[in-house]
Formats: C-alpha cells, sequence, structure tokens
C-alpha cells in the first residue's frame, strides 16, 4: 500500500478507539461500530464548509425534488438537511443517541442506506446502553479527517487498512468478502499487463467491474494499479454486492473519497442484473467458492429458456452446488464487443470449474464455449492456504476477445504454486502470503511467456484443441444363454411386474419349476419352451413386463455363446460390459480404437450417436512430475536406523 503523510497516525488513532469497545463488544464486533462512525465523521468534516448553505438552500426551496439542487449546494455527491454536527451532538449529552439518530438520518437517501445496512440504529442504542457512546463520539470529534487534513487518496487508505485489520479479526467470516491484497494485485498486474502502454497515454479513461465485489478491494486494486502507472489516467469503478454490510463498506469508500457512490448496487448479479446491457473494459472477481445457487434457480432457468444465448446463460448451466460458472458467464456478457475495444477479465476459481462435469454437462459445455470461441488467455495457478476461510488450492482464468495474432488459439498456463512465503502468524485458513518479489516474478513470468519466452518451467502453452475430448460409448455383444433354474423361479416370484399382473401366480410359478434344468441358446427358444407348456395349462396370454421378468431371471452371461441379434439381425450390445474412453480432440477415433481397444477387446464397437465432445483443463497433470520410489535397500537401511535408535533409547531408560 502506498503510504501518505499522516496515514500511520490516523490509523493508530482510530483504531485505537475500538479500546473503549473491549468487554461491551467482541473483538470481531469492533468493525461493526468503528467503520460506520469512520464514515459519518468524513462525511460530516467534508459538509462543513458548505453547512449553511445547504440548510439555507434546504429552508428556502418549496420544490419536492431537491436532491440535484442540494448536492451542488453541498459540492459533494451527498448531502446533510439537519442542523447538527459533531461539535453540536457533544452539546446536548443527555439526547445523544436520539440526535445521532436523526442527524445520520437527515443523509441523502444513498448515504443514510448506507448507515442502515451498518445497522447503525442498533449500535447507536448498545452503545448508549453501555455508557460508551459520548466517549466513542467525543474521540472521533477529535480526530479531523476533513479533506484539507485527509485528502481523499489519504482518506481511502485508512478506510482500505482498518476494513483489513478489522477482517483479519474476524477470521471466520473474512473469506466471504474480503480477497488478500497479494492475490489482488498479481491479479491485477497481469489484467493490466497487455494494456500498459495505452494506459500511459495522455489521460486514458477505462472501466472495471466487479460483480461480487465484497468491499470493493479488487476494485480498489484496479485503481492503484492505474494511478501508479498513469497519475492522470481515470478507472471508473463498477461493483454490485449481496451482502448489505459488505455492500455498506464498499459504498462508504467511494463517499469518503468522494467518488460516485452509486457506482457500487447492492443485490444478486446473477439473478438481478443492476447494470443491463452495461459492457466495460476490465472484468476482475472472486465469486464464493462451491456455493449452491439453488435458491434463485427459478430465476436462472427461466432466463435460460426465454433468452437462450441472447441471454447470459443459454450455452448450459452448472451443477446446483456450485455457481462459480455462472459469474464467469455473467462478466462474459459484460464484455465490450471487440469493435469497440474489447475487454480483459480475471475470476479467481477453486479447481472444480476446471474439470468438474463430463462430456455435455454444463460444466464442460461452458468451458467448450469458452475455449471454443478463443476467449481463454490463461490460467494461473495459486498456492494453497492463500485464502482466510478455505486452505484449499485456487486458481484465476485470464479471458480477452481480444488476443494477438499470434497467441490465437492458445492458452497460457502458469504454475505459481510453489510462489509463496509462510506467515509468522496464521489468519484463520491463511498460512502463506504472496511477497511482493513474488508478485513481480510471476508477472514478469506471464509477460514473458505471452511474448515467446517459455524457457522458464512454470509456463506450457496449449492448442485450445488440446483440452478437448470426445467421449466415446464403446459398446460390447450381448452374449447369454438361458437356463430355467430354482433361483430362476425365485427371482421371478419376487419381481414386482410379476406381484403386480393379475394372473394365476401360482399356475406361472408351476410351469416354471416343471421346466426347470431346461437350457436354450436363444430367448426366443425358452420362450418358446416355456408357452407351449403354459398353454397346455391353460393360461392367457402373459403381459409384455411378465415376459421381461421371466426371461431376464432366466439369462446367464456366458462368453461362449453367439451374440444376441435383435429383430433387425443387429447385434445387440451387452449394457454390463459397455465402457466408456477419453478420445484426444486432436486423435480420430477409428485410429484410438484400434490402438487402444481392440487388442483387448476385438469384438467391441463404437456407439457413434452416443458420442460427446468435452473440455476440461487438467492443469495439475500438465505439470506433474513422475518420482521414482527409494530403493527398497535404502528404506531397509532407514528402518534399520530407526530400530536401532529405538533400542539405544530404551536401555537408556531401563538404566
Amino acid at each position: 500500500m502506498t503510504q501518505v503523510e499522516g496515514f500511520g497516525d490516523k490509523v493508530g488513532f482510530i483504531w485505537s478507539i475500538a479500546d473503549l469497545l473491549r468487554g461491551d463488544y467482541r473483538p470481531h464486533e469492533y468493525g461493526q461500530v468503528i467503520l460506520p462512525l469512520t464514515v459519518l465523521r468524513r462525511l460530516d468534516c467534508a459538509l462543513a464548509p458548505t453547512k449553511t448553505k445547504v440548510l439555507e438552500r434546504d429552508a428556502a426551496l418549496t420544490v419536492q425534488n431537491k436532491d440535484r439542487i442540494l448536492k451542488g449546494a453541498a459540492k459533494q455527491p451527498f448531502y446533510n438537511t439537519s442542523p447538527l454536527d459533531f461539535t453540536r451532538l457533544l452539546d446536548d449529552h443527555e439526547n445523544l443517541a436520539a440526535n445521532l439518530l436523526q442527524y445520520a438520518s437527515a443523509f441523502s437517501a444513498g448515504t443514510a442506506e448506507v448507515l442502515e445496512k451498518y445497522n447503525f440504529a442498533n449500535h447507536v442504542e448498545r452503545l448508549d446502553a453501555a455508557g460508551l457512546l459520548y466517549q466513542v463520539v467525543s474521540r472521533f470529534h477529535d480526530v479531523d479527517l476533513g479533506p484539507e487534513a485527509v485528502p481523499n487518496e489519504a482518506m481511502g487508505y485508512i478506510f482500505e487498512e482498518l476494513l483489513r485489520r478489522f477482517n483479519e479479526m474476524s477470521n471466520e467470516t473474512a473469506g466471504e468478502h474480503f480477497t488478500p491484497r497479494e492475490v489482488i494485485k498479481l491479479m491485477v498486474n497481469i489484467l493490466f499487463s497487455e494494456d500498459d502502454e495505452a494506459l500511459r497515454g495522455s489521460a486514458p479513461v477505462r472501466s472495471m467491474f466487479d460483480p461480487a465485489c465484497g468491499t470493493g478491494g479488487m476494485l480498489i486494486g484496479g485503481q492503484e494499479h492505474l494511478h501508479d502507472l498513469n497519475e492522470r489516467a481515470t478507472l471508473e469503478i463498477f461493483g454490485q454486492e449481496l451482502n448489505g454490510e459488505t455492500w455498506a463498506m464498499a459504498r462508504s469508500d467511494l463517499m469518503i473519497k468522494q467518488q460516485e457512490p452509486e457506482s457500487i448496487q447492492l443485490g444478486n448479479s446473477l439473478s438481478a442484473d443492476a447494470f443491463p446491457g452495461r459492457t466495460f473494459d476490465y472484468l476482475l472477481a472472486n465469486p464464493p467458492f462451491g456455493v449452491d445457487w439453488k435458491r434463485i434457480q427459478k430465476t436462472i432457468t427461466d432466463e435460460q429458456a426465454n433468452l437462450g444465448m441472447a441471454g447470459r446463460f443459454g450455452v448450459g448451466l452448472p451443477r446446483v452446488s456450485d455457481g462459480s460458472l455462472l459469474f464467469l458467464q455473467h462478466m462474459i456478457s459484460k464484455m465490450k464487443p471487440v469493435e469497440e475495444g474489447g475487454s480483459r477479465l480475471a475470476i479467481v476459481f477453486s479447481g472444480s470449474p476446471l474439470f468438474s462435469g463430463g462430456a455435455g454437462s454444463g460444466e464442460s459445455e461452458i468451458r467448450k464455449w469458452i475455449i471454443e470461441n478463443d476467449w481463454l488467455e490463461a490460467v494461473v495457478g495459486l498456492p494453497d492456504q492463500l485464502f482466510y476461510n478455505t486452505g484449499i488450492s485456487t486458481y484465476f482464468w485470464v479471458l480477452t476477445n481480444r488476443k494477438a495474432p499470434e497467441r490465437r488459439g492458445k492458452v497460457l498456463l502458469l504454475d505459481a504454486r510453489e510462489s509463496w512465503t509462510k506467515m509468522r502468524k496464521s489468519l484463520g485458513d491463511k498460512r502463506k502470503y504472496v511477497s511482493d518479489e513474488q508478485i513481480a516474478d510471476v508477472t514478469r513470468l506471464y509477460h514473458d511467456a505471452l511474448a515467446g519466452d517459455l524457457s522458464d518451467e512454470r509456463v506450457r502453452v496449449f492448442a485450445n484443441e488440446d483440452f478437448g475430448y470426445q467421449r466415446i460409448t464403446v459398446e460390447r455383444p450381448l452374449r447369454r444363454r438361458w437356463d430355467v433354474t430354482e433361483e430362476a423361479v425365485a427371482a421371478v416370484e419376487i419381481a414386482k411386474p410379476f406381484l403386480k399382473a393379475d394372473i394365476d401366480h401360482d399356475a406361472v410359478l408351476g410351469v416354471l419349476r416343471g421346466l426347470v434344468g431346461t437350457s436354450e441358446a436363444t430367448e426366443a427358444g425358452v420362450w418358446k419352451v416355456f408357452w407351449k407348456e403354459a398353454s397346455a395349462a391353460g393360461l392367457p396370454t402373459l403381459a409384455a413386463p411378465v415376459r421381461k421378468a421371466i426371461l431376464a431371471a432366466c439369462a446367464v452371461p456366458d462368453p461362449e455363446a453367439e451374440p444376441q441379434l435383435d429383430s433387425k439381425k443387429q447385434v445387440l450390445p451387452d449394457p454390463d460390459l459397455r465402457d466408456n474412453e477419453n478420445v484426444p480432440l486432436t486423435e480420430e477415433i477409428d485410429e484410438y480404437v484400434a490402438r487402444e481397444v481392440l487388442p483387448h477387446v476385438p469384438d467391441a464397437w463404437v456407439d457413434e450417436s452416443k458420442t460427446r465432445v468435452g473440455y476440461e483443463i487438467p492443469f495439475t497433470r500438465f505439470f506433474y512430475e513422475y518420482v521414482p520410489p527409494r530403493p527398497l535397500a535404502e528404506i531397509d537401511a532407514e528402518i534399520d536406523e530407526v530400530e536401532a535408535e529405538i533400542q539405544r533409547l530404551l536401555g537408556q531408560v531401563a538404566r
């Protein structure tokens, strides 16, 4: 994080206010008090120079819609119509709680909603009941957070540092809305790596969108990167967040920097897109891992059915237990067309979206759609134990619809799983971090690989087709004989179709028992024998389900028998011997079968009607290196050494 003058002092002072809460609040709750009051104090200081003018304009206006006029009077994207401020609030000690709530409710609509999502009223009442409200408010009154004392950039850093510290104190939930800063930095570096020259222009303006923005860390990371690259550049950020409190934090960050807070919207991006029809230059996200979407399933499936490929999910849907790929489809829908400059996109996933779902499944169809459209630029493997609420390995995908000509039809895989440094103190499941030097190394490696330098063993480049495969169904002939045995009669006796049929059950079983010992080579043969005896016994025609139950009970696998044929004299497949094979998309099926299947089962064939094309990205397999086991002699020698050491120690105990 860039350091600014007075940064540490301001953070330290505000952080010290949390000490007042000790005992009445648990540590993971401190942020629920300190963060909204930090925002409130910043807004109070920012509005101080125009306070009188806003009150005068508010009193003089007779129109109902005063919003635009009062914002103009305040010279801010927000305003407050209460005569109170932090100084006047402290003058009336007895009514501080009621006055503070009245003051907070007098802010313009967007700001008041933010405070509401913080559950501000509940915490004011709780502080008041504990006798802490006056102390906390007076401490905030003592810190000047006005724009002149703390410029917007510095205020942003202060708020983000507080947010980071409070998130780390709340390890059990931090991962739900907090992406480690080093992960953001690495992703942003790579996302912008192709555009460094263009972004160094006179005053470029770009846009970035995060559909699961949490507290806005990724968006802020994008702004910081672009600012470091070019102070005159502007990155307009947009985001949507489902959780009310984290949405309030993200919007607060914008308000205290005097940026447009309306660009962060509350709601579920998948079921209620807050930016319909909008497209963006860059897209960045860390959606929840493995979260099911059953609650919004109807909305998603309705969109797919009604809009098809004109909507976001026409190509397919992942299993309901993991909605990660839905976020990726949503983001792809917001990429700018190539003729408008195109877009670049990065998204964090667990390993599951790389390979889950076989050929023809929703997941495979989504991967197929992405790769065959040549949007996938790279997959970067990250170290495990990097996130706060999970120790699993993670990956981020990079997509773009404006690949350079020399990279079209290719995908880069970069293995950064060993690029980590051990943390001195764990934070939840986070035991590792990526240092600045390692971020620079991975960024350089990525950039060099795209330029054609593949000398490092951590990078591989593959053709799009290398990720595709043909899922073939290998059939073998049905070889059976039909034996009437005591076991077969017992199986018929308990078969549901037989029990449900309106027939003389005992008579049918009697005919079967009379045929015990009969064996026929064909289904037709055994039925002919049975029906001759059944007709003689006066039995009526049996329904098809009963016939099937009798024949199934008498069927016995016989590899020496002749293949069974259907009515068209076609060989019937044996469902028990059916198998599936994945044939690389780059290989002819006939050649594969001749080499891998027919030498072992010469009578097999492929049912071409069941062939499906699938795509997967077996990241770990591409980087797997075989390590032979140690020689047995070496292992035996090591065991002998351990046994000798144990005997020595036991001897010392005995003495």
